[in-house]
């Protein structure tokens, strides 16, 4: 199914907060879905298998347990999205450092839109590379070298941020992306989640004229 990038943003929004995230790492959710679908990534996809498998469980349990060494997880396995917000929050230390690492990461290319958001805030290209995977980005183009399977992996052992990093084979965004039925269904299973019940009253004005008698 082909959406506009706002519809993906909108609907992934709604299901990342109907599985238990925050409004705000919603918000980063989303937008991160929306950078990697314009660039021909299945961001839809890949988001509802990881809300799924986090689905309303402790979001410290996948969070970094410290932000200095090597990053890892309390629960052994760890959030792209947790990470991906505290690496933006690090984006002056890894251009002190030179290179990040963090272990035991599910669903990696999920990072590579918050190393798109440190780039541009470094002014300087950023580097993520997992098995069989090297995504460059400077936050407005991509260059992505890999196989297939590598991009969609569920889980990286180990997952390396480097800056400044070369970009060769640059790609441009597009302004609409695709999610299978399936994965939307999927997505809007979870966003189902936040909308209000019904009640009588709402029931009633959604009806139009509802028990009154307008002749």
């Amino acid at each position: 199914m082909n959406h506009s990038l706002n519809e993906i943003e909108a609907m992934c929004k709604r299901a990342a907060r109907g599985a238990g995230l925050s409004w705000g790492l919603a918000e980063e959710a989303a937008k991160g879905t929306r950078w990697l679908s314009a660039f021909g990534f299945p961001g839809a996809e890949l988001l509802a298998a990881l809300l799924e498998l986090n689905d309303r469980l402790p979001p410290a349990d996948f969070a970094p347990s410290a932000l200095a060494g090597v990053w890892t997880a309390p629960s052994g396995r760890m959030s792209p999205l947790i990470a991906g917000a505290a690496l933006s929050d690090c984006a002056v230390q890894l251009m002190d450092a030179g290179r990040i690492e963090m272990e035991r990461v599910c669903v990696p290319l999920l990072l590579v839109p918050f190393a798109a958001g440190a780039a541009l805030r470094l002014e300087t290209p950023v580097a993520v590379e997992w098995a069989g995977a090297r995504l460059a980005t400077d936050g407005r183009q991509l260059c992505a070298q890999g196989a297939p399977d590598a991009y969609t992996a569920m889980l990286a052992e180990k997952v390396a941020f480097t800056a400044p990093a070369e970009m060769t084979e640059r790609r441009e965004p597009v302004l609409r992306g695709s999610a299978p039925a399936e994965a939307w269904n999927r997505l809007g299973v979870l966003a189902h989640r936040t909308y209000a019940p019904a009640t009588e009253a709402s029931r009633l004005r959604g009806a139009g004229a509802g028990l009154s008698d307008n002749d």
